[in-house]
């Protein structure tokens, strides 16, 4: 047991494996008839399923049930409140990927950055022209309705700070749920 510990501690991509192997799990899981019957039954939970279906909103591989979810959930309540409940959810998931990137995986994953020309990637992205640019497109992304992640990564590598960046994913995130919201009432 000891050994396994050691290991473990001293492995030096775990952080990247486990995001790795968490996003196969949840893609294998959201596949399922049983997590298609939770998604579903999600819709059942009103505010609070709009919320929980926001969380979900911004990842890959669950930006589809979410968003059925939620345009279920905006013709029964509120769309402005789902779309703004949704987007406190999005935020907190935005977050919680945010905070994961920025603290371990971005940490393990430096060290192959650099060995793959990341001094010249990291003194283009240093200059003026980027420090606003890249920001500004992560920003873009999360108002999408495509998964965050790479917007996430995006303004991960900025200097944002965690205020900002709740801010800024609270209101693109409820802006971008709206527009869907409204565009799948329409059609």
């Amino acid at each position: 047991m000891d050994y396994f510990l050691k290991t473990y501690k001293s492995w030096k991509y775990k952080n990247t494996f486990f995001l790795l192997l968490s996003l196969v799990t949840l893609f294998y899981f959201t596949g399922t008839d049983f997590g298609q019957q939770i998604i579903t039954n999600i819709s059942k939970f009103g505010y609070i399923g709009s919320f929980i279906s926001g969380i979900f909103f911004v990842s890959t591989f669950t930006v589809a049930p979410a968003s059925v979810v939620l345009f279920k959930l905006a013709q029964a309540y509120n769309p402005l409140l789902i779309a703004l409940t949704a987007g406190l959810g999005a935020m907190m998931g935005d977050y919680l990927i945010f905070r994961f990137l920025k603290d371990n995986v971005f940490v393990e994953i430096k060290p192959i950055f650099m060995k793959l020309g990341g001094s010249s990637l990291s003194r283009l992205i240093s200059t003026p022209y980027f420090a606003w640019f890249v920001p500004v497109v992560g920003a873009l992304i999360i108002a999408s309705p495509f998964p965050d992640e790479i917007g996430i990564g995006l303004m991960g590598i900025s200097k944002l700070k965690n205020w900002q960046f709740l801010v800024i994913s609270f209101l693109l995130n409820s802006l971008g749920i709206l527009l869907v919201i409204m565009i799948a009432k329409l059609v």
